[in-house]
């Protein structure tokens, strides 16, 4: 049976999976460091393209139990739709290393934005883990918010309950969801760092 971490907005105390505390590079209220990364149909896309949009950057495992949960469950989907469709720019980022666990070819990544009925900006692939490491994404998930002037507004998790029951869904608080709520109706973000949990990112 799977030990069942006790999740903190300041810490974790858990066993049997990765937990690690929000970015180790930048912090919100800082600057999000600028990137680019050629996308699942060979596209390049860097973080400049998209100066004075919200931004969303999800760090995504197709293999990992954690961002299973929120696939299966249609929950990571349906915030992409969501917010998508209000302009802001969501991009999905895979770090794992070639020969690791989740690491995506280009065509590898084609078949997984179909398969998992993504609706993100982009799938973007950063192999060499350039990015993943310059934000300090520990895990998979691992949620960055960005406003329009550049500024990290959240990071963190995607919610408080750190498990791989999709049935948990429902019942957990969305830090994701409020931050970007909050947001753009013009209010501050009254959540903005918490700690991430899932599979460790596969560096």
């Amino acid at each position: 049976m799977r030990d069942v971490g006790t999740f903190l907005v300041t810490g974790f105390v858990a066993v049997g999976w990765q937990l690690a505390a929000c970015a180790a590079d930048v912090v919100p209220g800082q600057s999000a460091p600028d990137f680019t990364l050629t996308d699942a149909q060979g596209t390049t896309h860097s973080l400049s393209d998209f100066k004075g949009k919200f931004i969303v950057l999800e760090w995504f495992n197709p293999e990992c139990p954690f961002v299973r949960k929120h696939y299966g469950s249609d929950n990571m989907q349906d915030l992409q739709r969501r917010y998508t469709g209000r302009g802001v720019v969501w991009l999905t980022i895979d770090s794992s290393a070639r020969g690791k666990q989740g690491h995506l070819s280009p065509e590898q990544a084609k078949a997984v934005f179909t398969d998992y009925y993504m609706a993100s900006t982009a799938l973007l692939l950063d192999p060499a883990g350039t990015v993943g490491r310059r934000y300090g994404a520990k895990t998979t998930p691992h949620m960055f918010i960005v406003n329009p002037e550049g500024i990290l507004l959240y990071a963190g998790a995607i919610d408080d309950i750190p498990s791989t029951d999709p049935a948990d869904v429902p019942k957990a608080t969305n830090f994701v969801q409020r931050a970007l709520a909050e947001t753009l109706t013009g209010q501050p973000v009254t959540v903005s760092h918490t700690n991430s949990y899932g599979c460790s990112v596969k560096y």
